[in-house]
């Protein structure tokens, strides 16, 4: 069974019939670079569902298959009734989140709390599959990593306002580069935290992967980390390279 085939099938099946994401795309692979095996392979579906093989793999096209075979299994079961967010899904969902958390189910109905703002985003986002509610859901979950919905809070902005706003934007470049320059200012401010906080981003990208989770999240937050750290090591070379030329100008003019 070729499942790179099925799984390519199934999503230009989904945009034909104009049932795909807003951030419509195609389906986008992505090989780590290694000599030699066991090798990883991910696989990012349109929407952004990002997911990779589990099994160790002896090349890379065993690697890009076993990847593919995860994404179609996640994509098949979405398309499930019990994976579409109804009035009755909502209240599920809310009762898991109270019991899991040991909140209020009176809290629900107010949007200031959290189980109120996940039964708010829940709301908002109702006839939608758990794949493209989970599109939103990783931004807030990077905003809330990145440090920015503390500072929104402490701006006095309502939990609705900021769910509001951030509803109308997808995860892009632009995004990606804010929350990179949010982490160089960071490490400004405490040296080291950025490589710290990389191993950790790798090793849950390494573990989920091996659980055959969804990755988005962990593979978001190597990305943006990974982007700071290589803006500071670009300006830190060429702050060399012009402390380099002023030299030699310098020796020159002597």
């Amino acid at each position: 069974v070729n499942v790179v085939a099925i799984l390519q099938e199934f999503w230009e099946s989904k945009q034909k019939q104009k049932a795909v994401f807003p951030s419509e795309g195609t389906v986008v692979y992505e090989s780590l670079s290694s000599l030699g095996p066991p090798f990883v392979s991910y696989v990012t579906l349109p929407g952004g569902s990002c997911f990779g093989n589990f099994q160790n793999c002896l090349s890379r096209a065993e690697a890009r298959r076993d990847a593919a075979k995860v994404a179609l299994i996640n994509s098949l079961f979405n398309e499930l009734p019990c994976r579409r967010i109804t009035k009755d899904f909502i209240m599920e969902s809310v009762r898991e989140a109270v019991s899991s958390t040991s909140g209020n189910f009176k809290d629900a109905d107010d949007p200031s709390t959290s189980i109120g703002a996940y039964h708010y985003m829940l709301e908002s986002n109702i006839g939608k599959t758990m794949l493209e509610f989970q599109e939103l859901m990783i931004i807030f979950q990077l905003l809330h990593w990145n440090g920015s919905l503390k500072a929104l809070r402490e701006t006095k902005c309502s939990r609705q306002e900021v769910i509001s706003y951030y509803s109308q934007y997808s995860l892009d470049e632009r995004m990606r580069s804010h929350m990179a320059l949010d982490w160089i200012t960071k490490e400004q401010e405490s040296p080291g935290i950025l490589s710290q906080e990389l191993q950790v981003a790798l090793r849950e990208l390494e573990e989920a992967r091996k659980a055959g989770q969804e990755l988005r999240f962990y593979k978001e937050k190597k990305e943006i980390l990974s982007l700071a750290l290589s803006q500071i090591y670009s300006d830190q070379v060429t702050s060399s390279s012009q402390d380099d030329q002023m030299g030699l100008a310098l020796h020159g003019y002597h």
